[in-house]
Protein backbone atom coordinates (compact mmCIF):
# COMPACT_ATOMS: atom_id res chain seq x y z
CA UNK A 1 0.00 0.00 0.00
CA UNK A 2 3.08 2.30 0.55
CA UNK A 3 4.02 2.58 -3.49
CA UNK A 4 5.30 6.30 -4.32
CA UNK A 5 2.38 8.23 -6.08
CA UNK A 6 2.23 9.01 -9.86
CA UNK A 7 4.84 11.83 -10.16
CA UNK A 8 3.64 15.72 -11.18
CA UNK A 9 0.43 14.53 -10.65
CA UNK A 10 -2.08 15.77 -8.08
CA UNK A 11 -2.69 12.94 -5.58
CA UNK A 12 -6.15 13.30 -3.12
CA UNK A 13 -6.70 10.61 -0.34
CA UNK A 14 -10.50 10.81 0.33
CA UNK A 15 -11.74 9.09 3.65
CA UNK A 16 -15.26 8.24 4.73
CA UNK A 17 -15.38 9.12 8.43
CA UNK A 18 -18.13 6.97 10.45
CA UNK A 19 -16.66 3.33 10.77
CA UNK A 20 -13.71 4.26 8.95
CA UNK A 21 -11.86 7.14 10.59
CA UNK A 22 -13.83 6.91 13.61
CA UNK A 23 -14.94 3.53 15.45
CA UNK A 24 -18.81 4.46 15.16
CA UNK A 25 -21.67 5.73 13.78
CA UNK A 26 -21.56 9.25 14.63
CA UNK A 27 -24.79 10.82 13.88
CA UNK A 28 -27.15 9.69 16.93
CA UNK A 29 -24.96 10.21 19.48
CA UNK A 30 -24.48 13.96 18.17
CA UNK A 31 -28.51 13.94 18.18
CA UNK A 32 -28.45 12.46 21.48
CA UNK A 33 -25.90 15.41 22.32
CA UNK A 34 -27.99 18.44 21.10
CA UNK A 35 -31.41 17.29 22.11
CA UNK A 36 -30.96 14.86 24.74
CA UNK A 37 -32.17 11.37 25.26
CA UNK A 38 -35.96 11.90 25.55
CA UNK A 39 -36.54 13.55 22.72
CA UNK A 40 -34.50 11.22 20.99
CA UNK A 41 -36.39 8.30 21.74
CA UNK A 42 -39.53 10.29 20.51
CA UNK A 43 -38.14 10.91 17.36
CA UNK A 44 -36.94 7.69 16.66
CA UNK A 45 -40.58 6.02 17.50
CA UNK A 46 -41.91 8.45 15.36
CA UNK A 47 -40.26 7.31 12.29
CA UNK A 48 -39.88 3.62 13.50
CA UNK A 49 -41.77 2.42 9.97
CA UNK A 50 -39.17 4.55 7.95
CA UNK A 51 -36.71 2.76 9.81
CA UNK A 52 -37.88 -0.67 9.41
CA UNK A 53 -38.19 0.10 5.09
CA UNK A 54 -34.68 1.81 5.56
CA UNK A 55 -32.81 -1.43 6.99
CA UNK A 56 -34.80 -3.36 4.16
CA UNK A 57 -33.84 -1.38 1.64
CA UNK A 58 -30.36 0.35 1.00
CA UNK A 59 -31.71 3.68 -0.67
CA UNK A 60 -34.39 4.54 2.09
CA UNK A 61 -31.56 5.33 4.57
CA UNK A 62 -31.45 8.86 3.30
CA UNK A 63 -35.30 9.45 3.49
CA UNK A 64 -34.91 8.09 7.07
CA UNK A 65 -32.39 10.11 7.65
CA UNK A 66 -33.71 13.53 6.83
CA UNK A 67 -37.11 12.55 8.70
CA UNK A 68 -35.04 12.00 12.07
CA UNK A 69 -33.49 15.62 11.36
CA UNK A 70 -36.63 16.83 10.84
CA UNK A 71 -37.73 15.23 14.11
CA UNK A 72 -35.07 15.95 16.10
CA UNK A 73 -33.43 19.33 15.19
CA UNK A 74 -36.24 21.63 13.92
CA UNK A 75 -35.93 25.39 15.54
CA UNK A 76 -31.95 24.78 17.32
CA UNK A 77 -30.60 27.25 17.56
CA UNK A 78 -27.96 27.39 15.33
CA UNK A 79 -25.36 28.89 17.48
CA UNK A 80 -25.85 26.79 20.49
CA UNK A 81 -25.70 23.17 17.80
CA UNK A 82 -22.06 24.70 17.05
CA UNK A 83 -20.90 24.48 20.46
CA UNK A 84 -22.31 21.30 21.61
CA UNK A 85 -20.60 20.25 17.95
CA UNK A 86 -17.35 21.99 19.17
CA UNK A 87 -17.34 19.18 22.50
CA UNK A 88 -18.59 16.54 20.74
CA UNK A 89 -15.83 16.87 18.09
CA UNK A 90 -13.13 17.19 21.21
CA UNK A 91 -14.99 13.60 22.43
CA UNK A 92 -14.62 12.12 19.52
CA UNK A 93 -11.26 12.99 18.46
CA UNK A 94 -10.12 11.47 22.15
CA UNK A 95 -12.24 8.46 22.49
CA UNK A 96 -13.28 7.68 18.91
CA UNK A 97 -10.75 7.63 16.47
CA UNK A 98 -9.26 4.14 14.86
CA UNK A 99 -5.70 4.96 15.42
CA UNK A 100 -4.38 2.08 12.25
CA UNK A 101 -6.49 4.59 9.64
CA UNK A 102 -5.32 8.05 12.13
CA UNK A 103 -2.10 6.52 10.97
CA UNK A 104 -2.64 5.83 7.42
CA UNK A 105 -4.03 9.82 7.10
CA UNK A 106 -0.80 10.70 9.01
CA UNK A 107 1.15 8.83 5.92
CA UNK A 108 -0.71 10.65 3.11
CA UNK A 109 -0.45 14.24 4.81
CA UNK A 110 3.68 13.05 5.26
CA UNK A 111 3.49 11.87 1.62
CA UNK A 112 2.20 15.95 0.59
CA UNK A 113 -1.39 14.02 -0.70
CA UNK A 114 -4.57 16.04 -0.04
CA UNK A 115 -6.80 14.80 2.23
CA UNK A 116 -10.43 15.27 2.15
CA UNK A 117 -13.40 13.36 4.37
CA UNK A 118 -16.07 12.72 2.47
CA UNK A 119 -19.07 11.40 4.94
CA UNK A 120 -22.84 11.43 5.58
CA UNK A 121 -22.31 12.58 9.02
CA UNK A 122 -22.68 16.20 9.89
CA UNK A 123 -19.98 19.22 9.14
CA UNK A 124 -20.98 20.48 12.63
CA UNK A 125 -18.61 18.42 14.11
CA UNK A 126 -16.33 17.12 11.25
CA UNK A 127 -15.51 20.73 10.44
CA UNK A 128 -13.17 20.90 13.66
CA UNK A 129 -11.90 17.13 13.68
CA UNK A 130 -10.85 17.62 10.06
CA UNK A 131 -8.72 20.50 11.37
CA UNK A 132 -7.50 18.92 14.09
CA UNK A 133 -6.20 15.62 11.79
CA UNK A 134 -4.94 18.36 8.82
CA UNK A 135 -7.61 17.55 6.26
CA UNK A 136 -7.69 19.91 3.39
CA UNK A 137 -11.96 20.07 3.01
CA UNK A 138 -14.89 18.55 4.68
CA UNK A 139 -17.53 17.23 1.95
CA UNK A 140 -20.28 16.41 4.42
CA UNK A 141 -23.73 16.43 5.44
CA UNK A 142 -24.76 20.05 6.20
CA UNK A 143 -27.73 21.29 8.57
CA UNK A 144 -29.81 24.12 7.11
CA UNK A 145 -30.13 27.10 8.77
CA UNK A 146 -33.22 29.80 8.37
CA UNK A 147 -32.78 33.38 8.43
CA UNK A 148 -33.63 33.51 11.63
CA UNK A 149 -30.41 31.62 12.89
CA UNK A 150 -32.45 28.31 13.66
CA UNK A 151 -32.50 24.89 11.90
CA UNK A 152 -34.90 24.51 9.20
CA UNK A 153 -34.77 20.91 9.96
CA UNK A 154 -33.65 20.25 6.01
CA UNK A 155 -30.62 19.65 4.92
CA UNK A 156 -28.43 21.96 2.71
CA UNK A 157 -27.64 19.22 -0.13
CA UNK A 158 -28.71 15.62 -0.17
CA UNK A 159 -27.41 13.24 2.29
CA UNK A 160 -23.45 12.05 1.26
CA UNK A 161 -24.20 8.83 0.50
CA UNK A 162 -23.36 6.31 -2.34
CA UNK A 163 -23.18 7.90 -5.49
CA UNK A 164 -23.78 11.64 -3.87
CA UNK A 165 -20.39 10.68 -2.38
CA UNK A 166 -18.59 10.14 -6.13
CA UNK A 167 -20.62 13.72 -7.33
CA UNK A 168 -19.08 15.89 -4.38
CA UNK A 169 -15.98 14.50 -4.51
CA UNK A 170 -15.38 15.29 -8.51
CA UNK A 171 -16.86 18.62 -7.75
CA UNK A 172 -14.22 19.31 -5.62
CA UNK A 173 -11.57 17.79 -7.54
CA UNK A 174 -12.81 20.11 -10.18
CA UNK A 175 -11.55 19.30 -14.49
CA UNK A 176 -7.74 18.36 -13.61
CA UNK A 177 -5.94 15.07 -13.82
CA UNK A 178 -5.50 13.95 -9.98
CA UNK A 179 -5.06 10.34 -8.55
CA UNK A 180 -7.48 9.19 -6.09
CA UNK A 181 -7.22 7.34 -3.07
CA UNK A 182 -10.56 6.01 -1.20
CA UNK A 183 -11.24 4.74 2.03
CA UNK A 184 -14.41 3.03 3.35
CA UNK A 185 -16.18 0.61 5.35
CA UNK A 186 -19.77 0.19 3.72
CA UNK A 187 -22.25 -0.32 1.23
CA UNK A 188 -22.56 3.50 1.24
CA UNK A 189 -18.96 3.70 -0.09
CA UNK A 190 -18.65 1.37 -2.48
CA UNK A 191 -19.26 3.91 -5.67
CA UNK A 192 -17.04 5.84 -3.88
CA UNK A 193 -14.53 2.99 -4.40
CA UNK A 194 -15.35 2.24 -7.25
CA UNK A 195 -14.72 5.59 -8.45
CA UNK A 196 -10.49 5.98 -6.91
CA UNK A 197 -7.47 4.67 -8.71
CA UNK A 198 -7.12 2.87 -5.10
CA UNK A 199 -10.03 1.93 -2.98
CA UNK A 200 -9.25 0.61 0.39
CA UNK A 201 -12.13 -1.22 2.31
CA UNK A 202 -11.22 -0.33 5.80
CA UNK A 203 -11.45 -3.91 7.72
CA UNK A 204 -10.81 -6.02 4.68
CA UNK A 205 -7.76 -6.25 2.32
CA UNK A 206 -6.95 -2.99 -0.23
CA UNK A 207 -7.30 -3.45 -3.73
CA UNK A 208 -7.13 -1.43 -7.10
CA UNK A 209 -11.16 -0.96 -7.67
Amino acid sequence: MDEPPPRGERVIAAFDFDKTISTRDNVVPFLRAVVGQARLTRALLAISPRLVRAALDDERRDAAKVALVRQTLTGYDAARVSAVAAEFAEDVVARHLRPDVVERVAWHRNQGHELVIVSASFTNYLDPIAARLGFAAVLATELAVGDDGRLTGELVRPNVRGAEKVRRLDEWLGAGPAFVWAYGDSSGDRDLLARADQGVMVGGRAGRT
